[in-house]
């Protein structure tokens, strides 16, 4: 116990610190939103990497996903590693530097409403993200509940409170910058961590032949060894979790964020493999881990349900302290990151998309800072009370906040980047396409998974938008030419960075 006390207290101390030296940083809207725009290459992969995986994943995905499919979960964190995040780099990461730069945006709804040249569609997005990131950012707690139950003889409450208030903190103090820095320390915690968790339980099951040999004498009902197997008793369903946990992070504000503040042209190629190694390690081995669930003494109830939550805590619960330890701070680190980003996401999108275009036109910087400051505090205390006592329809809409958040934003932000036609009508379809079938199903429930669901949102929105674009009115040519002008402009790089061009 006093090891693990010790490693907390360390680990809160570092955060906190961090907050506080980071406030020189956060002095304007520009420094406390997205860094002043001169991010590194590590931070920003790191930034980008743990805000994508947290205690959800860890604790809830991986035990989830890995009893259901066994050791072919896997392929979800390859497919977070390649399409989560190196296309998601290669795609949008310079692009979206440049346009948002040129367009002066620091928010998804911002960039919408230059873009698309709409007020409105500033509102609604911003709306759309106040809504689903609201109940996403409660989410986050709950990966920690039984992990601290099996670790400590303290009441859960507590931890959420701690955990908020030092968020909390180092956000409202520092801004981007502090999040940023220790999503660093984050990451790093998270990369040793799971290494060492996935190497204690292999051994405990004789090294990880022995621990396939066991996981291929499970029985299934569609063929012997499918839990072993390489693409596991359901691939169907499995490439439905590989879509909605990959290509979601393309449509999702506060992973977007992090290339509007990304420094220059090396940092982008540097952190496009930094985060793609952060993402097969991390994602990786959070479902290569909890596909070896069903040989750790998973039982289920008297109704034959599964408690998901509690097979990966069952999992660690045989580890020596020490690793415990290291395995609460991980997961921790994991929810911290996403957190912080989650909540500095919803602050400044209300602020700077909702309010000051609606409400208070002539505000300045100073209020603006003001603003995303009380604001951030509010979303953490309703995340607080929320996660302390969540309604059964919040634990409902968390499941679907991705597949509707991703649904209604991915198509038209891609398209908007790369596509001259895009139209006001397709934003607007797309944004009714994706909320509508997430939430639709939801009550109706005509689509059995909220995974396939959010898949089949996002799919949607991408041939909704093109076929909407095509019957609907252009906008105007000179404004589109203008807004795509920042993408022609001449630039002097080092002969390292391209190729020149040979005299004939």
């Amino acid at each position: 116990m006093v090891v693990k006390v010790i490693l907390l207290i360390v680990f809160f101390a570092i955060m906190l610190g961090i907050g506080f030296y980071s406030r020189k940083h956060a002095t304007n809207v520009n420094g406390f939103v997205l860094g002043g725009r001169s991010v590194g290459p590590w931070l920003t992969a790191f930034a980008y990497g743990t805000s994508y995986f947290s205690a959800v994943v860890f604790v809830g995905y991986a035990g989830q996903f890995g009893y259901k499919y066994g050791i072919a979960s896997t392929w979800i964190g390859i497919g977070n590693a390649l399409l989560g995040s190196l296309i998601a780099w290669v795609v949008l990461g310079r692009r979206t530097r440049i346009m948002t730069k040129h367009l002066k945006s620091m928010t998804m709804p911002d960039f919408f409403g230059k873009r698309y040249d709409s007020n409105s569609l500033r509102v609604a997005a911003s709306m759309i993200a106040f809504i689903f990131l609201i109940p996403y950012t409660a989410s986050v707690y709950n990966g920690l509940s039984n992990l601290f139950g099996m670790a400590f003889d303290i009441d859960y409450r507590i931890c959420v409170l701690v955990m908020a208030l030092l968020t909390g903190v180092y956000v409202i103090v520092g801004g981007y910058m502090a999040t940023a820095l220790n999503d660093l320390v984050q990451g790093i915690i998270m990369l040793f961590g799971i290494v060492a968790v996935i190497a204690a339980v292999l051994s405990g099951h004789g090294g990880f032949i022995a621990a396939i040999k066991e996981l291929a004498g499970v029985p299934s009902e569609v063929m012997p060894g499918a839990y072993a197997s390489f693409f596991g008793p359901d691939p169907l369903n499995l490439l439905g979790v590989v879509i909605l946990t990959s290509l979601g992070t393309w449509g999702l504000p506060q992973m977007i964020q992090k290339f509007y503040a990304i420094k220059d042209e090396k940092s982008v190629h540097t952190g496009t493999i930094i985060s793609t190694l952060f993402a097969v390690v991390v994602a990786g081995g959070c479902y290569f881990l909890g596909g070896f669930s069903r040989i750790s003494g998973v039982q289920a109830a008297a109704d034959g349900t599964i408690a998901y939550d509690t097979i990966i805590p069952m999992m660690l619960s045989s580890l020596p302290d020490i690793l415990i330890g290291v395995v609460i701070v991980l997961v921790l680190s994991a929810s911290m990151s996403t957190l912080s980003s989650l909540v500095l996401t919803s602050s400044s999108t209300l602020t700077l998309d909702f309010i000051k275009p609606l409400f208070i036109k002539q505000m300045d910087d100073k209020k603006q800072l003001i603003w995303m400051r009380v604001l951030l505090a509010f979303f953490i205390i309703i995340s607080v009370v929320i996660a302390l006592d969540p309604p059964a329809f919040i634990a409902q809409l968390m499941g679907i906040s991705w597949g509707a958040l991703a649904g209604a934003f991915l198509a038209p932000f891609l398209y908007g980047l790369y596509w001259k036609g895009v139209t006001k009508a397709a934003v607007w379809a797309s944004f009714a396409c994706g909320i509508g079938i997430t939430v639709s199903n939801m009550f109706l429930n005509y689509i059995a998974s909220p995974i396939n669901a959010g898949a089949i949102a996002m799919i949607a929105g991408l041939v909704v938008v093109p076929v909407v674009s095509l019957l609907t009115p252009k906008m105007k040519k000179s404004d589109v030419d203008e807004i795509f002008a920042c993408l022609n402009e001449k630039v002097v790089v080092e002969q390292r960075m391209a190729l020149p061009e040979e005299e004939e």
